[in-house]
């Protein structure tokens, strides 16, 4: 069973009974989705610290121009994001890097 649910709004009340007899129902392992063993589970975990490692994000210190803030901050909310992203974009093309060095 499929229903869209608007997450904007408010929850009607027949939304709110949908997700309370969806909670109620069983899980059940099936092809698709099958229930794993302890051994593979603790791998799962392991796995995933290792690799939550790798992706975790370092602060720096970092001086940058007033006209480049402004124009960093005029990308909204989230605007550090989006300037990590630039760098590591800009840190995988060698002619950049040659051209700033």
């Amino acid at each position: 069973m499929r229903k869209n649910i608007d997450v904007t709004k408010e929850p009607t009340p027949e939304q709110i009974a949908m997700l309370q007899r969806a909670i109620a129902l069983p899980v059940s392992a099936d092809d698709e989705c099958p229930e794993f063993s302890d051994a593979e589970l603790s791998e799962f975990k392991r796995i995933t610290s290792e690799r939550k490692a790798d992706r975790q994000k370092q602060t720096v210190t970092l001086r940058l121009s007033p006209q480049a803030i402004k124009k960093a901050k005029s990308l909204g909310k989230g605007y550090t994001s989006v300037l990590s992203r630039i760098l590591e974009n800009a840190l995988e093309n060698p002619d950049i890097i040659k051209r700033y060095l």
